[in-house]
């Protein structure tokens, strides 16, 4: 937090429930005595110094750490996505830090569909697979890690790519692009590819840049331009739904954030919006 405030990354003059302010609880903390006792401890009973334990980005650069999350657009994500682009194997990297990929599209509208694919060898190297319905309106954001790893233990796994509406653990590995938005039940473009759609996907992870986008079939390619309008002349896939035994409760706390903004931006009610809302009817 000491590190955030100094690259000016905090709102400093937030109330927090101890009745100060950011800024007023991280400059007790800076100064305290049970910070000082802790540092002191880690320094004699470890041999670890603090400093680098914690490292500011400049100490961080130096001893070869990098960042490591991106978040690309495209005409699949308007919104974004993200991605733990360190992740990605280095072996389907080119030499330029970049990861390419072009390949067609496998759409699945559950993971245990994709699962099942996936063990029937119905995957092949170089697909994208997508899976869709998994955000916050259809599943409650699921997390979705049993997909990642059932490609890690495939010997050409690594060349596939995976984007989805949903979420991923902390462990997930390979060019998989999480919380796409919109989500494809709040009507996003993703809800709207099919099988043997062609995407192009690009990410640098050198400068944690990247972009997602459909460009047409094989028989008729397209622009991202072309291909965001194709994808907004579409229907959206015939069998996406939500889960059905999604929880009341889930599906409020989903409507309240969708109409907040999305998964991008509801993460914080609009109180207004959604008054709005509901007495337009």
């Amino acid at each position: 937090m000491l590190h955030l405030r100094d690259l000016g990354l905090l709102h400093l003059d937030a109330m927090t429930v101890t009745g100060q302010t950011v800024g007023e609880n991280l400059d007790w903390w800076q100064a305290s005595e049970r910070r000082a006792r802790f540092r002191q401890c880690l320094r004699e009973q470890d041999g670890v110094d603090p400093n680098d334990v914690i490292l500011p980005p400049e100490k961080a650069k130096a001893k070869g750490l990098t960042s490591t999350v991106c978040f690309p657009t495209g005409n699949i994500a308007p919104e974004g996505s993200v991605i733990k682009a360190t992740a990605i194997d280095p072996s389907v990297v080119g030499e330029d830090g970049v990861y390419r990929h072009t390949g067609r599209v496998r759409v699945f509208v559950s993971e245990a569909q994709a699962i099942k694919a996936i063990k029937r060898e119905e995957i092949e190297q170089g697909d994208i697979m997508v899976l869709i319905g998994g955000g916050p309106s259809g599943t409650g954001m699921e997390e979705t890690y049993q997909l990642t790893s059932a490609l890690k233990h495939i010997s050409w796994g690594k060349t596939v790519s995976l984007i989805t509406d949903a979420r991923f653990s902390g462990v997930s590995t390979g060019a998989c692009f999480g919380h796409v938005s919109p989500e494809a039940l709040a009507g996003g473009p993703i809800g709207k590819l099919r099988d043997n759609d062609i995407i192009e996907i690009a990410v640098d992870r050198l400068t944690l840049t990247g972009s997602v986008n459909f460009i047409g079939t094989a028989d008729n390619p397209l622009t991202p331009e072309e291909g965001a309008r194709e994808l907004a002349r579409r229907q959206t896939h015939p069998d996406l739904h939500a889960h059905d035994f999604l929880p009341d409760d889930t599906r409020l706390w989903a409507a309240l954030q969708s109409v907040s903004g999305g998964t991008w931006k509801g993460c914080i009610y609009d109180t207004d919006k959604i008054i709005e809302v509901i007495n337009a009817g």
